[in-house]
């Protein structure tokens, strides 16, 4: 139930459960590949910190790995154990101390995984230099240098559910208001979702309810041992942007059967799981995405990508075209950004008492 009280639809809050945003702006998950052993540090105290300060309602961290193989490089966020879970504690205080709800992506890279960081080139690491050993639905590698990998059996699938089930209870325990479920560009669970990189023959392949069948046991086992209250999002890559990938239609099926999950909200992005495909890329070009399997799902949306403009964002929560949006590059460059919007669409908004003699 959303409730719209103030001038701009921007700036009115979002409950979802028993979680009430207090506006439609959120920082989106985006890594930092600056985790050694997997451990939050000073920088993302400040980084995740300064977003909450500067009136964002949703602080999300980046891509969390769910277990060692499951980085994406060797310097990401992991929480696969107690002392990773420790170390964002005081993160997620400042984080709700400042009034924004604190979230956390729980991810497995799958068949990208093992990578060096992108300042040193993001390429595959290899095994002798410390690489680890790949997982994916099918023995397809993402790309002509990339690892081709071990394809998860059944039980390996029910090891990877239990990890997502493990990383979510240490989440509630550290105290984060909201989990979100990364099964978007290329990751694991989205490369079991298109048939692309799914060339199963098992229950886990082949017929769309099959290709998803991992993604909802996953939302499922997560939903099982988080509070009634907390939201549950799932990020999507809601198009491969390839003729015979996965698509929009085969998304807001997905989208129903994750609803039924008990998933909350449809974060949408699209991409990531081809390499060198040729995206439109434009301002709001994945908002039709949201708007799409808002209507034909049921189910909430999240608009993100190439969202800059405060009248751009107000304008597709009034129009509907989905319920919230998550900015990333935009917050990057200014992470004070709700402030500013705020005074671009008239909104009366709540400074810091800190910094209130820089509003006028």
């Amino acid at each position: 139930m959303t409730t719209r009280d103030t001038a701009s639809d921007l700036f009115s809050p979002l409950t979802l459960r028993g979680l009430t945003l207090r506006n439609r702006i959120g920082v989106s998950p985006m890594c930092q590949y600056s985790s050694p052993d997997g451990l939050a540090t000073d920088w993302h105290l400040v980084h995740l910190g300064s977003r909450a300060v500067g009136g964002a309602a949703l602080v999300m961290t980046e891509a969390a790995g769910i277990s060692p193989e499951g980085r994406i490089s060797p310097a990401d966020l992991g929480i696969w154990n107690e002392r990773q879970a420790e170390a964002l504690a005081p993160i997620v205080r400042f984080i709700k101390a400042r009034g924004a709800a604190a979230g956390i992506q729980l991810a497995h890279a799958g068949r990208k995984a093992s990578t060096r960081v992108p300042w040193e080139g993001g390429t595959p690491i290899p095994i002798a230099a410390g690489g680890w050993p790949v997982l994916g639905p099918s023995p397809l590698p993402f790309a002509e240098s990339y690892p081709v990998p071990l394809p998860l059996d059944e039980r390996g699938i029910a090891e990877v559910v239990g990890q997502f089930r493990d990383a979510a209870r240490r989440a509630v325990a550290v105290g984060f208001d909201l989990i979100e479920i990364h099964s978007a560009h290329g990751y694991l669970l989205h490369s079991f979702l298109s048939p692309l990189s799914n060339q199963r023959t098992d229950r886990y392949g082949g017929s769309l309810e099959n290709r998803i069948r991992f993604v909802v046991e996953v939302a499922a086992a997560v939903r099982g041992v988080i509070p009634d209250a907390m939201p549950l999002f799932v990020r999507i890559s809601a198009s491969d942007w390839v003729e015979g990938g996965w698509d929009i239609e085969q998304s807001v099926f997905l989208a129903r059967a994750l609803r039924g999950a008990g998933v909350d909200l449809i974060d949408c992005s699209s991409g990531g799981n081809v390499p060198r495909v040729r995206i439109p890329v434009a301002p709001g070009y994945q908002v039709p995405f949201a708007e799409r399997i808002r209507r034909e799902a049921g189910v909430a949306t999240a608009a993100v990508g190439m969202i800059t403009e405060p009248r751009q964002a107000d304008e597709l929560i009034r129009t509907g075209r989905a319920d919230f949006v998550l900015l990333a590059r935009a917050m990057l460059r200014h992470p004070y950004w709700p402030l500013q919007a705020a005074r671009a669409l008239g909104h009366d908004m709540k400074w810091p008492v800190q910094y209130e003699r820089a509003r006028d």
